[in-house]
């Protein structure tokens, strides 16, 4: 039974997404298509180039570059296999270990598990929702040491090859820090940045600061392919390579099927691109309605005492992918009261993952302390976050 206070604080808290959001059931994240989606669809149709060939795929990637300043784009079915692929890449290999935050989509620590390397996670913190870069350099520089110019765990004696940040709901990691970490301890910087699409560090694009970055195009993202992925790149060897391991590695010829490695039938269809260069004509107008909802939020939830709208960090611009409220330390036990009225009110909330050191398929690997993440999870919801809810009650 919930005390009449803390009930009062649950009521406030739904009062005030209701404010911004209008009446109805109300989704996460839903995408609209008020472009040029039906006509591109339809040349798709009528063209009969629905599937790897066709003009959208190019145009698609052209888009991309030109919108993040990455030199090459490289679509792909999802952004899980976006990942896959940029960590083999980097030179991920089977039995190394990768750094990324415990606090994640399961697909980072999925994308490492292809390839047979072991995710090591890794301590978030509250100003970014990302990586902490001060917990990390001090782990790192008490726990690993350097062998053969690798960075090598002293406690399981393996390499650890890459380090992954992820963009938490859009916005942006600590790059300046974790980039100087990568140089530092010797590893690979590949950006997850399948959230923050639209979210620039310091004037720079997210996922354009390592090695390599990932995008996804999942139905509930920023702008829709479907399904869909890309992986980014400045580097033009590197691009290639991509490109060819993500069409099973086949040499072009006019008839002959000869591929010369293992490669993966990861491309994206032409259909689908199709649809990701309508939306990446609306990007702009998407980003900036997200902005908009996030000022909403944050007037609203002035008024109320014990939690707060999550700004974005200092001189980053976010896209504000998920809108996403934090509950102080007080008001903790009171996170599935929220979510349990706001759904039950058909208010879609959500909580933050559960950490991936707690999942059963990742309770044996490595772990930093990870309290702040622990505390992230306990404290973070979702709010309805579809650009269309910038324009207040529908």
């Amino acid at each position: 039974m919930i005390a009449s206070k803390s009930a009062e604080f649950v009521n406030q808290v739904v009062g005030a997404i209701r404010e911004v959001v209008g009446p109805g059931p109300v989704a996460l994240h839903e995408p609209s298509f008020d472009g040029n989606e039906w006509l591109y669809l339809k040349e798709c149709l009528d063209s009969n180039y629905v599937s790897s060939v066709g003009k959208f795929v190019e145009q698609f990637e052209l888009l991309l570059a030109s919108y993040t300043g990455a030199k090459y784009a490289i679509s792909v079915v999802n952004g899980t296999a976006a990942l896959q692929i940029a960590l083999k890449l980097a030179g991920v290999n089977s039995g190394e270990e990768v750094l990324l935050p415990a606090l994640t989509f399961v697909a980072t620590a999925n994308a490492v598990s292809y390839l047979g390397a072991i995710p090591h996670f890794v301590e978030s913190e509250e100003s970014t929702l990302g990586i902490d870069v001060v917990k990390l350099r001090e782990y790192l520089s008490g726990n690993t040491e350097e062998q053969s110019g690798l960075c090598t765990n002293k406690s399981t004696k393996r390499v650890i090859r890459a380090l992954v940040p992820m963009h938490t709901f859009g916005h942006p990691s600590d790059l300046e820090q974790l980039l100087s970490i990568a140089r530092d301890f010797n590893l690979v910087l590949v950006e997850d940045a399948a959230e923050s699409l639209g979210s620039f560090y310091q004037g720079q694009h997210t996922g354009t600061f390592g090695l390599l970055g990932t995008l996804s195009f999942n139905g509930n993202k920023t702008i829709t392919t479907g399904g869909g992925g890309a992986i980014l790149t400045n580097d033009e060897a590197l691009a290639r390579r991509a490109k060819h391991l993500t069409t099973t590695a086949k040499i072009a010829h006019k008839w002959e099927f000869d591929h010369d490695e293992i490669g993966y039938n990861y491309r994206m269809p032409n259909i689908n691109a199709a649809l990701g260069c309508a939306q990446m004509e609306k990007l702009p107008g998407k980003i900036s309605s997200k902005r908009e909802l996030f000022k909403r939020y944050e007037k609203e939830f002035k008024l109320i005492s014990g939690a707060s709208i999550f700004e974005e960090p200092s001189n980053c611009q976010s896209n504000y992918w998920l809108q996403t409220l934090l509950l102080e330390d007080d008001n903790l036990d009171l996170r599935d009261y929220v979510l349990e009225a706001s759904n039950k009110e058909g208010i879609m909330t959500r909580p933050a993952w559960k950490l991936m050191s707690n999942l059963s398929p990742y309770r044996n690997s490595p772990a930093m302390s990870l309290e702040g993440a622990n505390s992230l999870y306990r404290r973070a919801i979702n709010l309805p976050s579809s650009p269309v809810l910038s324009l207040g009650a529908r």
